[in-house]
Order: structure tokens, then sequence, then C-alpha cells
């Protein structure tokens, strides 16, 4: 992006405020919230995304942000009474990344801003504490070389253990003055040695370049890869959060902690977090001590909690909504470094929406919006089997729930490698650090044997919704031999090992699995209202009837058979939105389209015709009873010919060796002709669909034929079809209108046979680009659009999804030329073009066409929103993704209406 000479590029935290989130990130926002509030917050500076923006298009800072950031420096100096690195006295400042959208640990922070060989002696005066001074000193150089400078992190862990070998102690807080001075000139001797240039001494030149180390790390691999996993825009850029330092690593009276105002994991009300004395803030991210609860905090300092307790319920009221916060003690004076909306688990979302509901801090509109589908989804998958014989390994700290089984893996390469080959794994680490990201994208589960339910771990396995076990103290991980130790019992690499996320427990082998209750609430088989009802179901129940009394989008679904339909009446299902027939004639049936295909005379295919007849219309009489009052769209035959047919090489072979037997069979004889002569190179887009119908006289109407007896004996049985009969593949208005006069003759036919008036509408589904592209021709002829996304997407991209795939989407989501699968989110730019064009275009010419969805896009959560949005009336999907399609088209219509008033 250009450079606007009058734009400002820093903000101090008195300046900004909670929605600024775009300019100021989330990080500077809130910090500018608090100050706002009257909240201790340490004085500080915002440098804007759009600096970075600068940065990142141009390869370098806008030409006026040293000039203001000069003049902000001087003016934090002024007030603190100090200047940055003093000799004597000096103002230290930590440097931390801050995008609009939280990214735990993926990008970039430097502390302690400002030491130097002479400006260390003046803080452990100052302080009045030797040791303090040469920790910071050796944090800095540590955090600065890594994040920097590039140096390998490992080199400076190797060092600390031997410091700590050496002193035979186990955490560094045992390492004295003397020991740390030592580490200080070990590690600015492997600055040295890696980089070829010393530690720099001059603070602005420290700044200066952590300043540029953070915009830099807003494209590192780590970022990106969870930009991608989050799908949060690449081109957002990310603020700068200059902030003077406060210290918890004092001594026994000061510490630094994390606290959320409600449990991220269930939701419950209560004290939560983590607190660690005598450290900086990183240690209880990173998990490297263990941790003690937040709760503990009133024994050890209590007029700091009680003021931080008055801060989080301040917080909570102000932001209406669970707030993550950061803080530090420093010799008993608390101060808050950071606070958000935090992250949780999916059944913590539910619970706190309903919760704030009945506090009067939302209305129920606002409820719809702090959940999602995928949220849903979530809580319908499996838990563990709580009756079942199980080996139980240990137990740690409950950080995100679910129920994960896989083999057992101690780094992160073994487990992408492991997961790409088919493996399930669960990512076994002492604790985790943002270079496991990729690791624990892979896994199922994750268990760490340090850390809370603030660490690294935990934080991102809940934005991730991937199950979580923390701080199992007892298991003790070597990852250089791959192997867990757990009272004698050892698991090795490839081992199955079971988590637990609800309750912290970790078994040894796979456990069985059972339905959620959210399942089982759905399925009908657990009430909302009864007295003993589950907790999460009901709120669940709250949030899904409002979503359903908001929604305009109808939900239907693709089902084939009765029992798929019921199921999905069960879910909330408004109808089938696609009946695919083609899944009618497998199994026993084929042989009988076998015979069709290869009839030779009208005798023959007659013949054919009429075994088939009774066995479909018995098919729609049990889906119509089903969804009896309900629309039921039944697709007409649409499979790739072949489908129907041995396979080529199969049967050639088994034709070949018949005839070196003197044993040649004539209808493997004739299949084989007739395989031969109907093979295809690309069968997707060969003979399917309408053509079929065309080519093979009586198929179409025959099915036609089925349709219309099995609603007027279902009429004559008192019930209620609601048939629609859906013409594929058309590509020209000509075909449609063959196609339905043949089936108006049918209907007419049965009409004066039965007796009965049968209301069978005709439509097409839109699934070729000219088929969209011609919609208002095609409207003359349809009374309603079914469009199929999925042939859509390939047709418009030209490619088969079979075939792609595996070759080379895995290279299109790295590269960043697909955000997300088009199969799995609808393309708007290209599909959804299309969509919106044939959707207006159909209507044009008849006002009153009936416009659904009944790709795979049907249960996608973003993808409900487009299609609200363009104004189509129903989404088909899988009977298990009704929900989630109920609740996004609820959160849509809610979204729209709230924008509209706004």
């Amino acid at each position: 992006m250009s450079e606007n000479k009058d734009q400002k590029f820093v903000y101090d935290f008195t300046e900004g405020n909670k929605d600024l989130k775009d300019l100021l990130g989330g990080k500077g926002a809130n910090l500018a919230e608090m100050t706002n509030l009257g909240l201790p917050v340490p004085p500080g500076f915002t440098i804007t995304t759009e600096a970075c923006k600068v940065y990142l298009d141009s390869g370098e800072e806008p030409a006026a942000l040293r000039d203001e950031v000069s003049a902000h420096l001087d003016a934090l100096e002024q007030r603190m009474g100090k200047k940055l690195g003093q000799a004597d006295d000096p103002l230290l400042v930590s440097v931390r990344s801050g995008a609009k959208f939280s990214m735990p640990g993926m990008m970039d922070t430097v502390l302690n801003i400002g030491l130097s060989d002479t400006s260390v002696e003046g803080l452990a005066k100052q302080a009045g504490d030797d040791r303090f001074a040469w920790d910071s000193y050796r944090r800095l150089i540590q955090m600065f070389g890594k994040t920097v400078l590039g140096v390998d992190g490992e080199l400076f862990e190797d060092a600390l253990e031997g410091a700590k070998e050496a002193k035979k102690v186990a955490v560094d807080t045992d390492l004295d003055a003397a020991d740390l001075k030592k580490l200080v000139k070990q590690f600015k001797k492997i600055v040295k040695s890696e980089t070829g240039r010393d530690f720099p001494q001059d603070p602005r030149e420290q700044m200066d370049l952590a300043i540029k180390a953070v915009f830099d790390s807003w494209n590192g691999d780590r970022a990106k890869l969870y930009r991608r996993q989050e799908r949060i825009p690449h081109d957002l850029g990310t603020a700068v959060n200059v902030c003077s330092m406060v210290f918890g690593n004092l001594g026994p009276d000061s510490g630094t902690g994390v606290a959320f105002t409600r449990d991220p994991a269930s939701g419950h009300q209560g004290v939560y977090g983590d607190y660690l004395q005598n450290a900086q803030g990183e240690d209880v991210v990173a998990g490297i001590r263990n941790t003690v609860p937040l709760a503990d905090l009133e024994s050890i300092d209590k007029k700091s909690y009680d003021q931080l307790m008055q801060i989080m319920e301040t917080l909570e009221t102000h932001y209406r909504d669970l707030c993550d916060i950061e803080f530090t003690i420093e010799r008993g004076q608390l101060w808050m470094l950071q606070t958000r909306v935090g992250k949780r688990t999916a059944g913590a979302a539910f619970r706190i929406a309903t919760q704030l509901v009945d506090q009067g801090l939302i209305d129920e509109a606002e409820a719809l919006q702090r959940v999602t589908g995928a949220q849903l989804a979530q809580l319908m998958f499996p838990r563990f089997d709580e009756t079942a014989q199980v080996e139980k390994l240990g137990r740690g700290i409950a950080a995100s729930p679910g129920a994960a089984v896989g083999k057992a893996v101690f780094d992160s390469y073994t487990a992408v490698k492991w997961s790409r080959s088919g493996e399930k794994v669960i990512l076994i680490r002492r604790e985790t650090n943002p270079d496991d990201l990729d690791g624990m994208i892979a896994a199922e589960g994750i268990l760490t044997s340090r850390g809370g339910k603030t660490s690294h771990a935990a934080v991102v396995a809940r934005g991730m919704g991937k199950t979580c076990v923390c701080g199992a103290e007892e298991l003790e991980v070597d990852t250089k031999r791959r192997r867990m130790t757990v009272n004698g019992t050892v698991v090795e690499e490839g081992d199955v090992v079971s988590i637990d996320g609800s309750t912290g427990k970790v078994y040894i082998g796979e456990v069985p699995v059972v339905p959620s209750p959210v399942v089982e609430y759905f399925e009908g088989r657990m009430h909302a209202g009864a007295d003993d009802a589950d907790e999460l179901v009901q709120a669940v129940h709250r949030i899904m009837a409002y979503a359903d009394r908001v929604r305009r989008l109808r939900v239907r679904a693709n089902a084939d058979n009765a029992e798929d339909a019921l199921r999905a009446r069960r879910f909330g299902a408004q109808g089938i939105g696609l009946c695919r027939t083609e899944h009618m004639f497998l199994g026993e049936r084929r042989e009988m389209v076998e015979k069709l295909i290869l009839a030779d005379t009208d005798d023959e295919r007659e013949d054919a015709l009429k075994a088939l007849l009774p066995l479909q219309k018995k098919d729609f009489v049990e889906l119509f009873e089903a969804m009896d009052g309900l629309p039921v769209t039944v697709r007409l035959l649409d499979p790739p010919l072949h489908e129907f047919l041995p396979d080529i090489t199969e049967l050639s072979v088994r034709v070949a060796l018949a005839e070196a037997r003197k044993d040649a069979n004539e209808n493997d004889l004739r299949l084989l002709q007739a395989v031969h002569r109907l093979h295809e190179q690309n069968p997707m887009l060969g003979l399917r669909g309408v053509r079929l119908g065309l080519v093979i006289p009586g198929l179409f109407t025959m099915q036609v034929r089925a349709i219309a007896e099995a609603a007027a004996e279902r009429r004559n049985a008192k019930g209620d079809p609601r048939a629609e009969i859906m013409i594929p593949l058309v590509g020209t208005v000509q075909e449609l209108e063959i196609v339905r006069e043949e089936a108006e003759e049918v209907i007419a036919e049965v009409e004066a046979r039965t007796g009965v008036e049968l209301k069978l509408a005709l439509g097409t589904m839109i699934e070729l680009p000219r088929a969209a592209l011609t919609a208002a021709q095609i409207a003359e002829a349809a009374e309603f659009f079914s469009f199929g996304t999925n042939d859509l997407t390939q047709t418009v991209w030209g490619f088969s999804r079979d075939d792609v795939e595996a070759s080379f989407f895995t290279a299109y989501l790295e590269k960043g030329i697909f955000g997300v699968s088009p199969f799995e989110t609808i393309d708007k730019d290209g599909v959804g073009s299309l969509v919106r064009n044939a959707a207006a275009a159909g209507r044009a010419t008849r006002p009153d066409l009936k416009l659904g969805v009944c790709g795979e896009h049907g249960g996608d959560p973003e993808s409900v929103h487009f299609f609200h949005e363009v104004g189509l009336d129903y989404v088909s999907c899988s009977p298990f993704r009704i929900p989630v399609a109920r609740l996004e088209a609820g959160r849509a219509a809610a979204q729209s209406s709230g924008s509209d008033s706004r």
C-alpha cells in the first residue's frame, strides 16, 4: 500500500479504544480501552497495522515512522522520569505483536529492551537485586537473539540447561546472580558466533530492530500456517505495542499470571487461571514451569487478588463476554498487560452465550452471534464410553474437551508425516511452542506434561477445537527416546493412547465412544425441558430455537432412502432437497440396469423398464411416507454410465480366459461390446444426466411414472406427498422442454387412471456454467432451480475433484492460491457469481421461481451465509449437518437484520 503523508502511524495508549482493532490490532485496542477505563496499565504506545502494511509492501518502514516513534518515546520517557536504557536508572520496554485477530504465540515478542552491559548495573542498583537484573538481561539476549537475529533457540536452551546441571538445580529460579552473569557471557558468545556481530548495546537500535522483527513475523511460516488454519486474511498486517516494562521476576512478592473471567473449557463462572511467582509472562504461557491455580493468589497476595477480582468483573461487564487477561505483580503492585475476548471451547461458547442473556448483558440475537456452526459440529462428535473397561495412565488438566484416540508421537514432524499416511496420532510433548503448530493441526489431540489451562498448548487447542490435556505431571515425557513413562508403564512411539479433554484423563489403548448428548437431543432421545436435562443440551436448545425463529432460509436434507429421511426429519429437516435415484440402482438391481443398457430392441428395453418400475415406485412410496407433508425433490438418474457397467479391464480378462477355454459367454461378449461402445475418457463430462434420459428412451418416463404412481398411492392412503421432479445436467432449455413434455404426459396419464390430482413441480439442477448463464431462458420451462454446487465447482474450475484433491490442492493451499478448498466453502467470486446471477435472471423470468442448493456447500457455515445473502429459499445437506445449517441460517438472518438496522 502507498504511504499517505498525513497518515498517523503511532498512537499513545490514551488515544485508542477497543473499536480500533483494524488499526491498532486487538492487543493495542484493548490496552487503550483498559487505559480509558482507568485500570492500571503500564504506559506505552502502538504502531499501527498500516505501518506494517507499508513495510511489508515496500520492504521499508514509512518515512515518517521513525520521527513519530521518537516523539512518543520522548513523551513516555518524560512520563516515567527516565530514559530508555539510561545507565543509572534505565527505562525498559517490551515490543509485542498484536494483530486484529488473536494468534497466540504465532508472532514475536521481545521483553526487557534497553538493557546493556552498563544499564544492567543501574537496574541492579535501583532494584536492589543483582539476580533480577542479570536474569532480565539473559532473557533479553535469549529472546532478541532468537526473534530478531534468527539464532537457533535451542542453543540458548542448551546453555541454560547446562547451567542448571552444573549447579545441580531443577529450575532456573535456583540460579543466582553469579550463575546468570556467566550465562549472559555465554549467550553473547552464541550471538557473536551465530550472527558474526555483537549483541547490540544501543537501546534505540534494540527497539528499532525488534519493531522490524515483529513486522517480519507476520509473514513467518508458523503465522501463515495459523492464519490458513483459522481462515484469517493474510493482508491485515500486525500492530506493534511498545510498553514500559513491569517486572514479575523481582522476587516472591512479584509474579505473573493469566486469568479468565469464566472457565474457557466449560463456561462456568468462578476463579480460573494460572499464577507463577517470581516470573515473567512468557514463563506462564510457555508452560516451562508448572503454575499454581489463580485462586492460590489470595493466600499469596490478598490485596492484589482482591483488586484483580474487581478488575475482572469490570472487564466482563464492559466487554459483555468472557475475558482473557494477562497481568503482572511487581512488588505488590498489580499491572494489567492485556485483555481480550477469550477463546473458548464449543461447549463453553453455548453455555456462556445463554448465561449472558440470563444476566441481561446481551440479547438473544447477540447470543446467536456468539456461537458458530463449527462449534455446534464439535459438540456432535462422540465422547468416551464411561462404562467401558479402560486402563488409565494418568490425569492432567482438562484444557480442551473431546475424545481423541491415536498413536503416540513425540514431535511435530512425525505427527504430520504419519497423519498424511492416514494414521490418527496424539502429539505428546513436555510443553508445546509455536514451532509445534503443524503437528498440532495434524494430531487428533495434544497431551503435555507441563503447563495449565493458559499454556500455549491449551490456548491454541481451544482455538482450533482440538482435544487437549495439559500439565499431566506424572507423565515423564522423553522426546529424545520417543517414549513416555507413567508409574512404571512405558508408552513407546506408535502405541495407541486415548485422551479425554473433558476430564483430563489419559488411557492406554483405544477407548470406545458413545454419541454425544447433543446428538441424543437432536435424535429426540434427550429432552431439553426434562428436570435432569444436560446443561449443555439446554443451552443448545435455547439457541437453536431462536435460530429457527429468525432464519429465512429453510433447511432440507440430501437423503436417498426412508431411514436417512427419518433421521433428517428428527434433526429438523424441512424436506428433502436431493434424492439421488442412481443410489437406488446399485447392489442387486445393477444387473437390471445392465439389461437396460444392453437392450438391442424396443421390446427388450421395455421389459427392463417394466422390471425396474415397481422397485422404483416402492422406494418413492417409503420416502414420501417418511417425509409426509414436506417437499421431496427427486433427481432423475444422473450417474456417469460406467458406474453401472463392469470394469473394462476386468471384463476383457474374463472374456479372454473364457475364449481360451472355448467357453465363451454370449452375454459377456455383448457386455464387453457395450462397455467398449460406451467407454468414456472423462465420464463426469460424458453421457449422464439429461443426456442419458434422451439417449435411452423410456428411462426418465419410467422414473416419472414411478414418482407419480407413488404420490397417487400415498394420496389414496390419506398422506400428503409433495414431490418435485428435478432434471439433472441441463445445459440448454431445449433439453429441459423435451423431458418436461414427456413427463407431463406421463403425469396426466397417471392422474386420469388413478383419479388423483397430482401437483408435481418440474425443475432442474443448475450444475453447468451454461445453465447458469442462460438461466433466464431455462426458467421458462422450470418451476424451480437447485444449484448443484459440487459439479458447478468442477465445471467452473475445470478440474475433477477426485483427481485434484490428492495431487495439487495441498500445494495450492500452502501457496495461498486457495484460502480454503472451493469444494468445502463456495468460491464466491467464481461459482458464487454464477449462482447470484442465475438466481436473479431466473426470477426475472419467473418471479415465483423456487431456488435452492443441494451441493455439500449447503451444510458449510460460510456458504450458508452467502446463500442467504443471494436470496435462495433453502439449502440442502447431509442429515448430520442439518443442525449446523439451521444455526448458520439463523445467524445469517440475525446478522443481516442487525446491519440493516444500523
